[in-house]
């Protein structure tokens, strides 16, 4: 409801006197509007637009520029970025870094997208790392999550680990990007699988040390998808008649993630790990229902899924609509501020 109506309440009951209404009136028309996430959308999507600019306009003038002047320029302008960001880079700590300058962090993270142009096309039209891809996406990682700790910049530590995930699979599986059936093999999995585990403890860690305990979201989250998803990718792969292992010890996994993503996001009033952790479990659920289903009779298939997936489907609405109290415990508590970063 608007304040006036609540004003109108107090001064109904004779709690409130018409001057006192009149003047938190007043200071509530001019109580100025945030636009800070608006204005941090617009400036994550410049930053995309002019790195995507500038590499259509390298492209398309490729010829007549040279390689050693765009190579030059991209140089240049990272060194700034990142020259500017340092200047203006506040004393390292391990909790979470004052802001000393709104456009510094945009510039580091604009100067990341360019070191990894730079890199791409010097690898792409020279060859400097010849046939070792692998190596290629090493480089980013071991910049990219040094600089976020020291500039205490979470979107640059998500890039830094997506390309530690990179490196990961074309060092466990390096001729598998070549084939789209091979892809998500077994080998990719567990890598996949292993490095989620590890990124989910390196977010547990820092956050029970202290040591940039905000990190934790980035690492749980990046963590927990990869784990996850490599787990739903092998019950896709495997039955229960066939693979009756791998499909119940996945199962199980899965739903032993889900729960404590379930706790975690009871704990930090998180929706982001709450709807993660009910869509995967319920992905889990439904596999097992799947395979329970296909050793009943032909008969009696159709019946059970005609009751079974309808109310599942009626859980998941359950679900959204009690979110809030699910989260919360009761309809009244307040809500959760969940980092977007």
């Amino acid at each position: 409801m608007p304040p006036d109506h609540y004003l109108a309440d107090l001064q109904a009951r004779g709690l409130l006197p018409p001057a006192q209404a009149a003047a938190i009136a007043a200071a509530d028309r001019a109580r100025p509007f945030s636009l800070h996430y608006e204005l941090r959308a617009l400036l994550y999507l410049g930053i995309t637009l002019l790195a995507g600019g500038l590499g259509v306009l390298v492209y398309q003038r490729i010829d007549s520029i040279g390689h050693e002047v765009i190579i030059g320029a991209i140089a240049v302008l990272m060194a700034a970025c990142f020259g500017y960001a340092a200047r203006h880079r506040a004393p390292f700590t391990w909790g979470e870094a004052p802001k000393t300058s709104v456009g510094a962090d945009y510039l580091l993270l604009l100067g990341c997208l360019l070191f990894v142009v730079l890199e791409g096309y010097a690898q792409y039209q020279y060859g400097v790392f010849g046939t070792r891809y692998g190596l290629a996406t090493a480089v980013p990682a071991l910049v990219f999550v040094p600089l976020a700790y020291g500039f205490d910049h979470r979107g640059v530590l998500a890039m830094g680990l997506t390309a530690l995930a990179s490196w990961v699979g074309l060092t466990v599986a390096p001729l598998s990007v070549l084939s789209a059936n091979d892809f998500w093999n077994e080998s990719i999995r567990g890598a996949a699988l292993g490095l989620g585990l590890v990124l989910m403890a390196a977010g547990f860690y820092s956050e029970h040390r202290g040591r940039k305990a905000h990190f934790a979201f980035t690492y749980l989250l990046l963590g927990s998808n990869l784990a996850l998803a490599a787990l739903a990718t092998s019950l896709v792969r495997s039955t229960f008649n066939q693979q009756p292992a791998v499909g119940i010890s996945s199962t199980l996994l899965m739903l032993a993630l889900c729960a404590g993503l379930f706790w975690y996001a009871r704990r930090t009033l998180s929706y982001w790990f709450l709807v993660l952790a009910a869509g995967y479990a319920y992905f889990a659920v439904c596999y097992v229902l799947v395979q329970l289903i296909i050793v009943l009779p032909d008969a009696l298939i159709l019946t059970v899924s005609t009751v079974l997936f309808p109310l599942s489907a009626l859980c998941v609405v359950l679900f959204f609509v009690n979110l809030k109290k699910i989260l919360h415990g009761s309809d009244d508590a307040p809500q959760a501020t969940t980092p977007i970063s």
